[in-house]
């Protein structure tokens, strides 16, 4: 079985995700740069920063599965259902995760630990510090999107004792949640998390119009697709203060590169997509568990979990 898994990884998350299969499986750890030569035998292909699509497909003709995170907005699945290759995506595996983030953002941003960190590092004094914070209790929290993610993070937020809205296409029938439109859910909300996938539905829906519509305190949360937010649109109303400020895990294009004015904004936190990722750089055990659990039932010729799609062969 030879898994051929393409992306930006550091040596110390290399060894460990190598460490997660089993020994008798060729597992090949390459950037796209170096992916093509690798595709010939590949039995499986986990794409973390690379298109799969027709092009790729055709140089890879034993391929039996691409097996993606949570996300699979960088897989043609049409393409791969005419070759005759299951997709499956790994939903709600790094639910918990992911929703822990979410409400360390939050408690970060209200309780101003960044901010306050590095002014001890940098040995302020503090006896001039200015900055305003708040509780959580009686907060409101938009959730945009509310599946696997959604839901943990509204169970977080409910024992803090705040006020939960969802925007969902579907009926949500949970306790202690509001469901509304995308309208008044922004315009109520102190904090606006967003958890659906990247489809073109989604692409962009926080643009401008969305962003007038909140709160000049208001904070905004993407641990979801960068793509969902209309990042220039974003970057305007932070640097006029149309909006208080932003939690950002995704980007359009990532890594975000050196100069991103994001990097320089005092109203902005960051971290490199990593919201799924909680136990190393650039690695999670319950996700490459998962891995390997729907490759052996792809090797028995069993139906994998989570498969997305069906092969035409």
């Amino acid at each position: 079985m030879k898994v051929v898994i393409i992306g930006l990884f550091p040596d110390t998350a290399k060894d460990r995700i190598r460490r997660s299969f089993p020994c008798a499986w060729d597992v090949r750890i390459v950037v796209p740069e170096e992916a093509e030569q690798e595709l010939t035998d590949a039995d499986v292909l986990i794409p973390e920063h690379i298109r799969i699509d027709d092009e790729i497909l055709r140089k890879a003709p034993k391929l039996k599965l691409v097996q993606t995170g949570a996300g699979y907005d960088n897989v043609d699945l049409h393409a791969c259902t005419m070759h005759g290759v299951q997709v499956c995506n790994a939903a709600g595996v790094n639910a918990n995760a992911v929703a822990e983030h979410v409400l360390a953002f939050i408690l970060c941003w209200y309780k101003n630990i960044a901010k306050l960190d590095k002014a001890l590092k940098t040995g302020s004094d503090e006896g001039g510090f200015s900055y305003c914070g708040a509780e959580l209790t009686g907060k409101t929290i938009g959730l945009v999107g509310f599946w696997h993610v959604g839901k943990k993070v509204a169970e977080y937020c409910n024992a803090f004792h705040m006020n939960v809205l969802a925007y969902s296409r579907t009926p949500i029938e949970a306790a202690g949640i509001e469901q509304r439109d995308l309208d008044s859910l922004v315009r109520d909300s102190d904090i606006v998390s967003l958890h659906v996938p990247l489809t073109e539905q989604t692409r962009h829906m926080i643009n401008a119009d969305v962003l007038a519509k909140m709160k000049s305190d208001a904070v905004l949360i993407n641990t979801s697709r960068g793509g969902v937010v209309d990042e220039p649109q974003l970057l305007h109303a932070l640097q006029k203060g149309q909006i208080g400020g932003a939690c950002l895990d995704v980007f359009e294009d990532e890594p975000l590169r050196p100069d991103h004015p994001f990097r320089s904004l005092e109203n902005v936190i960051l971290t490199p997509h990593t919201a799924g990722l909680p136990d190393g750089v650039k690695y999670h055990r319950k996700r490459y568990d998962f891995f390997v659990r729907n490759i052996k039932r792809v090797m028995n010729n069993e139906i994998p979990d989570c498969r997305i799609n069906h092969p035409v062969r």
